[in-house]
This record gives structure tokens, sequence and C-alpha cells, in this order.
């Protein structure tokens, strides 16, 4: 949370999941209204998301977003078009060791990698909703090994939160130094390249748009999204996330099934924006 309180909001930039889409992965009128009057005065607005191309493109054109996007927390960023501008993919030593140390356990494992979606299961409780997410069909796979050199994102699957969580603090012991490892939802494990994070991912897509970093806001829900509240100028987060994310933003917003990006554009950065 840095603060910026006196500074004008030229950038909003916008987690997906569990912020500006509802629980059924769909954007509210409510919310596509507030995002054009934030256009409409002169504001940028983009999406930085944990899914992967495939996932986010589908709500570029009713947001009328005309700037570049980051999928995969930033590890491919790209333009409203689907060309890519740049791309990291996780260190292959690490996959290996991801999936040696989830032998044995009670996890789907996922990889996705050059915008395709590779899943061991597909009879996990969340392909359903994946599909919708990433806007792709899973590929089923016994053996990941060959993906291995080519994943921009690997993700373990679990409702066992108390396992998956064990299994997150592992993989940051062992891998944090080469990866970045977090949970984008208390089910998600997700290992992305090391500048796949949100804070970096908001500061690439500042820089590329030549807006400083003070003069950026973020909507987020969760801990993943406490990256870009560390680096951006002011951050918002969602009515329904976790205490110890609400305490790292400088405002709270309703819910994202209250319209809380609508909310949050209306009450925090409409009044910020020079006449």
């Amino acid at each position: 949370m840095t603060s910026s309180r006196g500074a004008t909001i030229r950038l909003v930039v916008s987690d997906v999941d569990g912020t500006i889409v509802r629980k059924d992965k769909s954007l509210s009128p409510e919310v596509i209204a507030a995002v054009h009057r934030l256009r409409g005065a002169g504001i940028a607005f983009t999406l930085i998301s944990a899914r992967p191309m495939s996932g986010v493109m589908p709500l570029v054109a009713p947001l009328g977003i005309d700037i570049p996007v980051a999928g995969i927390n930033g590890g491919v960023i790209f333009r409203p078009d689907g060309s890519v501008i740049a791309e990291r993919r996780v260190d292959p030593g690490v996959v290996a060791g991801l999936f040696a140390m989830a032998e044995g356990a009670a996890v789907d494992r996922w990889i996705f990698a050059e915008n395709r979606w590779y899943v061991s299961s597909l009879d996990g409780e969340r392909i359903a909703r994946e599909r919708i997410a990433s806007n792709a069909e899973p590929i089923l796979r016994a053996d990941f090994s060959d993906l291995y050199d080519r994943a921009d994102k690997v993700t373990f699957v679990s409702f066992d939160a108390p396992m998956l969580r064990a299994l997150t603090e592992r993989a940051a012991a062992a891998f944090g130094d080469r990866a970045t490892v977090g949970q984008s939802q208390t089910y998600y494990l997700d290992v992305t390249d090391t500048a796949a994070n949100k804070g970096d991912g908001v500061a690439a897509l500042a820089k590329m748009l030549g807006v400083d970093l003070a003069d950026v806001a973020v909507f987020g829900d969760m801990n993943n999204d406490v990256a870009m509240f560390e680096r951006a100028g002011f951050s918002v987060a969602m009515g329904q996330a976790p205490d110890a994310v609400k305490a790292r933003a400088d405002e709270i917003s309703t819910s994202n099934e209250e319209n809380g990006v609508a909310h949050a554009i209306d009450s925090f950065i409409l009044p910020r924006a020079r006449p």
C-alpha cells in the first residue's frame, strides 16, 4: 500500500476473478457502465489476471479496453487483438520439482502452456468453472514432462485447504527464489515465473503506457493482489476480501457480487479525475 491520496489517477488496473466478475464469471451491466464512465473521464483501464490470455480476451471488448492487458499474473502481456508483447515461462527445473513434491498428494495438476490448458483429470471439482474462466477446453494428460520447459503457469487444485496451504508453504520454501509461488484462491496453488506476479505486472503495464506508478490505482481481492497494492499509488480491496488483504489496501469497496468495481470507480477514482 503506497497511498497517493493527493495524486491524480491516470490508469486503473483491475484483477478479474473475485473482483471485476461475479461468482458466475460474468460482468454486470453496472460494472461495464462504470468502466466506460471511467474511460470517458480520460482514465485508462485494463486488466491483470491469473487467467491465461484465452480467459481474459472475452472481457476486453465489453469493457472497451484498447491498451495492453496482462494474463498469468503478468507472465503474458498482450494487445487487445491477442498479439503477445511479452511472455515469461516457469523455470523447467522448478516445474519438475513441483511435480515431484506433489507426488502422492490429493491434488489435480494443471499446466498452462502456449495458451492451452493441460489437466491430470477431467473430473476435478473446478474443471467446469475453469472452462469458463480460461475460455478453453482441458487437454487430458497422464505425463506432463514434455511441458516442463513450456509452462506459463503450474496450478495444483484441491478443496483440502490446510493440505494445499501446507503444500504452498513447502513449494515457497523450496522454489521461492526461482518462481512466484502463491494462492490465487484457497483451492488454487499457482506457480509462475519470478517476474510473473501482480506487482511486476502492474509496473510493466504502467511503463508501457508511460504512467508513473504513483498515478496507478489497482483493484483486487486475494493475497496475490497484495503485490500490486504495494507497488501502485492507490489500492482498493473488494468487500469480501480476507481481512489480511483489506488491511493492505487504501480503501475497501463493496463485494464483487455487489458491483465492487463500479462502487470503487464512482466513490474513489472519478472524484480524483481532473475536470
